[in-house]
C-alpha cells in the first residue's frame, strides 16, 4: 500500500512525500527512520509494479565514478547525459536538480518513489550520516547480487520440469485430440470385441470428432477461467495459506523468508540504520503470520529485551540462527551475523531446490512416458488381439 505523508522533516520544514508500506504502522515506522514527524497519512492505494529503472546498473555506474574521485552532483550528471531511455532520464535529471538545490541524495530519490525502494532509500540516508557513501552503494550492490543469484538458482530448477510438464502436455493433447478420433473409424465395427479400457478410449475419439467446435469452446473458456483464477490475489493467498499449513512445504517456505529477512535486515543494520526501524522497514518481506509474529517482536524490543531472545520467543529464528545471532549480539556484530546466517540457509534451500530437481525431473519424465505409452498401447491393443485370433 502506497500512502502520501505530511511530516515535518529534520530542518523543521514541512515536507510531503510517498511512502509503501503494508500497514498505518509500518509506515510510521519508515517515517521515523527518515527523521521524519508525521503530521497527517493519506493511503493511495496499492502499488502494482515498479518501472523499469536499472538499479542495479545505476549503482555500479555511480560507484565507479566516485571512486574515481568525481563529486556527487557530476556522476549524477554523467550518467543522465549517457542514458538513452528517456524515463529514465527525466528520474536522474530530476535527482541532479534536487542535488543542485544543496539537498542531500536521500532527498533526491525520495522524488522518485517508483524506482528507488524505500530500503534502498534508507540505507542511503544513514550512509550520508557517516560519509559513507561509497561503502553503502558497495553494500547494496553485495545484497542484490546475491538476491538475484538465489532467484536465478531456484528460477533456473523450475525450468525443466515446467518444459517437461509442457511438452508432455501437448503431446497426450495431441493423441487424445487428433490421433484418437483417427484410431475411432478404424475399430468402429468392431464394437464390443475390443478391451474395455480401448473401447472407452475410442468413445472419447469420436466424442472428440463430433463435437470439436463445442469442446475447442469449453477448452478456451477453461484456459480463459484458469489465467483469471491465477491472476487473482485473493487465489494466491488461499494458496499460499494452504502451502504454509503443509508439513514439508510449509517449513522450506518458512526458512526461505526468514533468510530474506535476515539477509535484508543485516544490511540495513551494517548500513548505520537502528534496529527498530529497521524491523519496521522489513516486515513486508514476511508473510502475514510471521508480520503479527514480528510486531510482538519489535514491542518487546522497544521495551529493552535482548535482540536475539526476542526473536526466538516470537518464532523467527531457526536453531542455526539463534547461535549465529546471539554471538553477533554479544560481539557487536550482529548485521554480519545476519548476513551469515542468510546465506547458510540460502546455500541449503538452494542444495534441496537442487536435488527436489534431479528427483522430481525423471519422475515427472516417468509418468508422462508411461500416459503417452498407455494411451499407445491402448489404442493398439486390438491390433495385437487381432494379430492373436488370426494366427
Amino acid at each position: 500500500m502506497r500512502y502520501r505523508v505530511r511530516a515535518i522533516g529534520a530542518d523543521a520544514a514541512v515536507t510531503e512525500t510517498e511512502l509503501e508500506a503494508t500497514s498505518e504502522a509500518e509506515l510510521r515506522a519508515l517515517a521515523a527512520a527518515r527523521g521524519l514527524s508525521v503530521l497527517s497519512v493519506r493511503a493511495l492505494g496499492v502499488v502494482r509494479g515498479r518501472s523499469r529503472f536499472p538499479l542495479m546498473l545505476f549503482n555500479q555506474e555511480l560507484l565507479a565514478l566516485l571512486r574515481a574521485g568525481i563529486p556527487l552532483s557530476e556522476s549524477v550528471a554523467a550518467l543522465a547525459e549517457k542514458e538513452n531511455r528517456s524515463a529514465v532520464r527525466a528520474i536522474m535529471a530530476d535527482m541532479l536538480q534536487t542535488l543542485h538545490e544543496g539537498r542531500t541524495l536521500s532527498s533526491a530519490l525520495e522524488h522518485a518513489p517508483a524506482a528507488f525502494p524505500d530500503l534502498y532509500v534508507a540505507m542511503i540516508r544513514a550512509a550520508e550520516r557517516t560519509s559513507d557513501l561509497e561503502h553503502a552503494l558497495a553494500r547494496y550492490i553485495a545484497y542484490q547480487h546475491q538476491v538475484d543469484t538465489l532467484r536465478g538458482k531456484l528460477i533456473g530448477a523450475a525450468i525443466y520440469p515446467a518444459l517437461l510438464l509442457g511438452v508432455g502436455g501437448l503431446v497426450v493433447l495431441f493423441l487424445l485430440g487428433y490421433v484418437v478420433p483417427r484410431f475411432s473409424h478404424i475399430y468402429e465395427d468392431l464394437g464390443g470385441d475390443l478391451p474395455w479400457l480401448s473401447r472407452l478410449l475410442l468413445e472419447w475419439g469420436l466424442l472428440v470428432e463430433g463435437n470439436a467446435p463445442a469442446l475447442g469452446l469449453v477448452v478456451l473458456v477453461l484456459v480463459g477461467a484458469l489465467v483469471a483464477v491465477a491472476r487473482s490475489p485473493a487465489v494466491w493467498a488461499a494458496a499460499g495459506r494452504q502451502m504454509w499449513r503443509a508439513p514439508l512445504i510449509g517449513r522450506r517456505l518458512r526458512v526461505f523468508q526468514l533468510a530474506r529477512f535476515y539477509r535484508t535486515l543485516g544490511m540495513l543494520l551494517s548500513g548505520g540504520i537502528a534496529v527498530v526501524p529497521a524491523l519496521g522497514m522489513v516486515a513486508g518481506l514476511l508473510s502475514p503470520v510471521l508480520q503479527a509474529q514480528l510486531s510482538g517482536a519489535v514491542a518487546r524490543i522497544r521495551e529493552g529485551r535482548g535482540f536475539t531472545a526476542t526473536l526466538t520467543e516470537a518464532g523467527l529464528t531457526t536453531a542455526v540462527a539463534q547461535r549465529m545471532l546471539a554471538v553477533g549480539e554479544r560481539a557487536g556484530n550482529l548485521g554480519d551475523m545476519l548476513t551469515r546466517s542468510a546465506e547458510f540457509h540460502e546455500e541449503d534451500t538452494a542444495r534441496e531446490v537442487e536435488w527436489l530437481t534431479r528427483l522430481f525431473g525423471p519422475l515427472l519424465m516417468l509418468f508422462i512416458g508411461c500416459a503417452i505409452g498407455l494411451i499407445v498401447v491402448l489404442m493398439y491393443l486390438p491390433i495385437f488381439q487381432l494379430a492373436e485370433s488370426i494366427g
